[in-house]
């Protein structure tokens, strides 16, 4: 199998590159040998792999991934065995993708493979972090208290993603059922309306010139309109897979009016719970950035995280790189040079992401508050602007035939 890994090197230099090995362990063992203490190290497989497709399209609910860590935590505090636990909670799960993935961890447990390795092989279900906080948990004997630490951060994280959605929903769908009406009325109703108005040969109101000029454009030039948009999107969804184009995406995303400071806000109080989580379950600092890093799906934000990262590993610590970027907001620099200076860093950086959470949640509303009532207005105006130009030539043609 072939490995991509993110290590570092005695005088602190960053290695990254990949690698054959027959299984993480030994992947992990060739690299240590190397004199390369490693950061991350993920399995590199084809997109088009049966395993992957299988993933695809086997999805499995956060929500019962959440209720599954739960339940082993509290089976484990209960003096349970894991391969008990497991098993118990195998017979009770409905999800079928999800029963199947437990009958394979507990297969693997069986057969000698610790439990966080046995996780490992089903990223479907859990994530890296998932499983390297289940690593910690096993080496340091608490692996029940990390467990209910992941399922706490999940739900926070799906929590967060279900506000943001149920917040747009409305607004899309006015915008999606307003387009699909004028769509209708301009390819079919006003052509209708056009044909009758010409067969009186009468001069027209300046509104209805107007929509008639608008409506004969988009049925002259409509497909091409259309045609030219499409090429469009999928050019800019093509830039966006080039590194470049991945990068200046995220860029746009987090420096938007009003939408990019949200997503900034999403993003850095994921990265200070993540960082909370992973190092007061006794994780590296080090590494708990790898996976932070690994974690986001914004590269300009990955870009930031691996600047600190290799600032850290040379010694300048976790706030003073922070401080270069101006991604990384005033508040979780200055929380994080006070975490750093007293030992409170997880504390520190956990009332960061509540901060943050709170803000990002009510600039959410505001900004729900606001697009509502513009996207009814502009309806509105579109709406009234077609009645208008409709009635005024009724009346027109009446008073120019009755004269």
């Amino acid at each position: 199998m072939d490995y991509q890994y993110t290590g570092y090197t005695e005088d602190n230099r960053i290695m990254k590159g990949k690698l054959s090995a027959s299984s993480e362990e030994a992947a992990t063992d060739m690299l240590a040998y190397s004199g390369c203490k490693v950061l991350s190290l993920k399995e590199v497989t084809p997109f088009f792999k049966g395993e992957n497709l299988v993933a695809r399209f086997s999805q499995i609910n956060p929500m019962e991934v959440i209720m599954f860590t739960r339940q082993l935590a509290l089976l484990l505090e209960s003096g349970v065995d894991i391969v008990t636990s497991l098993e118990l909670l195998q017979a009770q799960v409905t999800n079928r993708s999800l029963k199947k993935t437990i009958a394979a961890v507990v297969d693997d447990i069986r057969s000698g493979s610790p439990f966080s390795q046995a996780l490992s092989k089903h990223p479907h279900a859990f994530p890296q972090t998932y499983h390297r906080l289940a690593a910690v948990g096993e080496k340091t004997g608490n692996l029940e208290v990390v467990l209910r630490r992941a399922a706490d951060y999940m739900e926070r994280s799906v929590t967060t993603q279900k506000k943001v959605k149920n917040a747009l929903i409305y607004p899309i769908v006015l915008f999606v059922l307003t387009v699909g009406v004028i769509g209708v009325m301009v390819g079919f109703v006003f052509p209708a309306f056009t044909d009758f108005y010409e067969s009186f040969n009468v001069e027209l109101p300046a509104t209805t010139r107007a929509l008639i000029a608008v409506t004969d454009w988009l049925r002259s030039y409509g497909l091409w309109v259309l045609l030219g948009i499409v090429a469009i999107m999928v050019a800019g969804y093509a830039y966006t897979k080039t590194p470049a184009g991945r990068y200046q995406w995220g860029k746009l995303m987090l420096t938007l009016p009003r939408f990019g400071h949200i997503n900034l806000l999403n993003e850095l109080s994921r990265c200070c719970r993540s960082m909370a989580l992973l190092f007061s379950s006794g994780l590296p600092l080090p590494e708990a950035m790898a996976l932070i890093i690994q974690g986001t799906k914004n590269k300009a934000m990955e870009v930031a995280l691996s600047e600190v990262q290799q600032d850290m590993i040379a010694g300048a610590g976790l706030s003073g790189p922070m401080a270069k970027n101006k991604l990384f907001m005033p508040l979780m620099v200055q929380m994080t040079t006070v975490g750093e200076s007293t030992g409170n860093l997880d504390s520190a950086l956990t009332t960061v992401a509540q901060s943050y959470e709170t803000e990002a949640d009510d600039k959410t509303k505001a900004l729900v508050a606001i697009i509502t009532p513009v996207t009814t207005v502009i309806i509105a105006l579109v709406i009234g602007f077609i009645a208008i130009s409709l009635v005024s030539a009724m009346y027109s043609i009446y008073g120019q035939v009755n004269a």
